[in-house]
């Protein structure tokens, strides 16, 4: 299979056909991304359109010095960082949202999962998704990208333009939080550390 760094060589030369391809392996990852910051489907649509267009403008631009796919990412986060200030929502993020139901997460556990032992781990699931919702907006941006992404410290470094630091530091302390949340849970409300 050709790298996706190749291909965007192949667009720097006016190959459609290679453009096509990025979008292909793409474009459903890039939604769900940018989905986690919007809440909105239509607009994580747009957005990662709007992504692909500024991708094929700033071709010329590439270079193959860090992974195309953090290239991408990045670019994707600004547009979502701006959208966001012009509509100055709040926004939550959840991991799976009802509005994504046709377009959810694989799912985390296996098909030979007893019954009891999968409602026990929805309800887990549940639990997690909600105490990632009430992480403070620094943690739960590089929570996700590092575990529901399987972002590298390094990707998520170029991508936020954080210091590889403060990314290890950022993830340590959501963690963290996760867990302390997780631990002395109340069923029916997390309190926010």
């Amino acid at each position: 299979m050709i790298s996706d760094e190749e291909l965007m060589e192949r667009v720097q030369r006016d190959h459609t056909e290679s453009f096509e391809l990025l979008v292909d392996r793409y474009q459903l990852r890039l939604c769900k991304f940018i989905f986690r910051y919007t809440r909105n489907y239509q607009d994580a649509e747009d957005l990662a359109q709007e992504t692909f267009l500024r991708v094929y403008r700033c071709r010329k631009a590439y270079r193959r010095i860090a992974k195309f796919s953090t290239w991408l990412y990045t670019i994707a986060l600004n547009l979502t960082k701006s959208h966001h200030r012009k509509h100055s929502k709040v926004v939550v993020i959840s991991i799976n949202s009802k509005e994504d139901k046709d377009r959810e997460l694989p799912e985390l556990f296996d098909s030979k999962t007893q019954p009891d032992e999968f409602t026990d781990l929805n309800m887990l699931k549940g639990r997690v998704e909600q105490a990632i919702e009430l992480l403070p907006r620094d943690y739960r941006q590089v929570i996700l990208m590092r575990e529901i992404y399987e972002l590298s410290y390094e990707e998520i470094s170029n991508i936020t333009g954080l210091p590889m630091g403060t990314v290890k530091s950022r993830i340590s302390r959501g963690r963290s939080r996760l867990q302390h949340m997780l631990h002395h849970h109340k069923p029916g409300r997390f309190v926010s550390v």
